[in-house]
């Protein structure tokens, strides 16, 4: 049965006791409203280490003032469930108190990675989200910590930080999980009308698209990014946030798809906006 805690000093307890025991542990940092997604983490996390804690925070620092904070998806009792059934030993639920307590004014920024892509429109998105894994990792200290590659630009600014920040621990990518249509797996797919749904679809098949030339030997990034681009323009409701090809390495444009390119997209349909991403 999965052990909920919310004191921050008793996960840290809790975790150091587990080392001590010489318990291996993995972290799944999640904001909540589980679904395959996150629970995919789990299960693997709950395959790989003794011990499996899942952190749940709608965390504010990541949120700008006019983003959806306080309309983000929260069902706790559900989560409580998933996480349960997926094998996780503790689900750690800190209140943004705990976490921020007054006077609190140290953050974590991974500098100009953090400003590309998503942090163009969301530019205090990253240094939020950084700031939060660093204090979630020092408090859980797990082994290993899950992260899905559909929050791409995500994923590589965390791995950038614990390298540069010489963690000790391993972050441990996960396939992009999708619904039957090719809509990838997001909590905030509840907001979308069912218009706004069904266009939602022209997101995958755009970077569909893009890979199908890529594959047929268009190497030009620009070839790609207009085939993605007209699949997307199919639906009026979709507006394009970005659509970019850029290296893994450094979140910099580049103008050849070669291994270790990125192409990531972010569109907005109505107030809902949603990311995807293709690698190769």
């Amino acid at each position: 049965m999965i052990q909920r805690i919310s004191s921050v000093e008793e996960m840290k307890a809790v975790a150091a006791g587990l080392r001590r025991d010489g318990k291996s542990i993995g972290l799944v940092p999640t904001m909540g409203y589980f679904h395959e997604g996150h629970t995919s983490l789990m299960r693997r996390s709950a395959a790989d280490n003794d011990d499996t804690i899942v952190t749940l925070f709608v965390n504010p620092t990541q949120f700008s003032p006019c983003e959806d904070l306080e309309k983000y998806p929260r069902n706790l009792e559900r989560d409580t469930e998933l996480a349960d059934e997926a094998g996780a030993s503790f689900l750690f639920t800190p209140d943004n108190a705990s976490m921020y307590p007054a006077g609190y004014k140290t953050y974590v920024t991974v500098e100009g990675w953090s400003s590309r892509l998503c942090g163009i429109s969301r530019p205090i998105h990253f240094r939020g989200v950084t700031t939060v894994c660093a204090k979630l990792f020092n408090i859980c200290a797990p082994d290993r910590a899950y992260f899905g590659m559909k929050d791409a630009q995500q994923l590589l600014i965390i791995k950038k930080m614990v390298r540069d920040l010489n963690m000790n621990l391993e972050i441990v990518a996960m396939p992009t999980i999708r619904e039957s249509d090719g809509l990838a797996m997001s909590s905030r797919n509840v907001y979308l009308n069912p218009e706004q749904r069904k266009a939602a679809t022209l997101i995958s098949a755009g970077l569909t698209e893009a890979k199908k030339l890529v594959e047929a030997g268009e190497k030009r990034a620009e070839k790609a990014l207009e085939a993605a681009r007209a699949k997307l323009a199919e639906s009026p409701l979709i507006k394009i946030d970005y659509l970019e090809a850029v290296s893994e390495r450094t979140l910099e444009p580049t103008q050849d798809v070669v291994p270790g390119t990125l192409i990531a997209v972010a569109a907005y349909l109505g107030t809902t906006r949603l990311i995807d991403n293709l690698s190769f």
